[in-house]
């Protein structure tokens, strides 16, 4: 995409601004730079390390107990737990559920488990954070695509960040586009406000970038026509903490070329 000088100022300013809030985001009090923890509840009530209590599944629900020298909370009213508490909640879903001095504990369901995660406002990956590292601004990486819907949304088993949690992606078309002199085709979520999502794999993996990312397109104009400013590509919570459970792309959206745009591997 060719552009003009006052083009580029503009563009730049807007990512700019892309960029400020990503990084304030990014530095939320139990956001996910915060993790610091992911087990899995177990069947009878133990003890699980780095957590006050006893925790367990029984049947559908998780339970926790825990007295008054535990100093745990509820997260929701900041009252104390002691006794037994139970929780119910369906795969995928999440709650901060407890706390207990800087730490807030998430319980959720992941693979149909229950599992707990810590999250300590005080963690050194949030406490030394000063924003993500970034390439430069390259215009010439905003180019334009054109969208392909499915007749229905095609449902794929993937893989995510954590090996014992399977994923699925609800990929509902393809955009097709042109990056340095060549044509490639990557299949799209849709995304908020009718935009649509593309996880990503390319050349740069591992080497300046983490594993894989992933993009925010604009929403398809009445013609179909999308852009991918592969500036704004940006990195999932794993690229970050090794207790995520972030999708992985499916196999097709893998660019052979290095796509040196966005946000880079913060872990390097």
């Amino acid at each position: 995409m060719s552009t003009t000088t006052a083009e580029l100022d503009r563009l730049t300013q807007r990512w700019g601004r892309f960029r400020t809030g990503r990084n304030t985001a990014l530095a939320g009090p139990d956001g996910w730079l915060t993790l610091t923890s992911f087990q899995w509840l177990p069947d009878t009530p133990s003890a699980l390390p780095g957590v006050p209590g006893l925790w367990s599944v029984r049947g559908t629900t998780a339970v926790l107990t825990a007295s008054a020298e535990d100093h745990l909370t509820l997260r929701s009213s900041g009252e104390a737990v002691i006794g037994t508490i139970t929780a119910e909640l369906a795969d995928e879903e999440s709650i901060n559920w407890v706390s207990f001095g800087s730490v807030v504990v998430e319980l959720g369901v992941r693979a149909n488990r229950y599992m707990i995660r810590t999250r300590d406002s005080q963690s050194p990956t949030l406490t030394n954070f000063s924003g993500v590292p970034i390439f430069d601004y390259n215009p010439e990486l905003v180019v334009t695509g054109t969208f392909e819907p499915y007749e229905a949304p095609r449902v794929e088993v993937i893989e995510t960040a954590h090996p014992e949690v399977p994923g699925r992606a609800v990929l509902v078309g393809e955009v097709s586009f042109e990056l340095f002199g060549a044509t490639y085709r990557i299949a799209a979520e849709e995304g908020g406000l009718g935009s649509l999502v593309v996880s990503f794999h390319d050349a740069s993996n591992n080497l300046t970038t983490s594993h894989w990312r992933k993009l925010e397109l604009t929403r398809p104009r009445p013609d179909g026509t999308v852009v991918l400013d592969f500036n704004r590509s940006i990195n999932y919570p794993s690229a970050f903490t090794d207790y995520g459970t972030c999708p992985a792309p499916i196999t097709a959206n893998s660019l052979p070329v290095a796509v040196e745009a966005g946000e880079r591997d913060p872990r390097k």
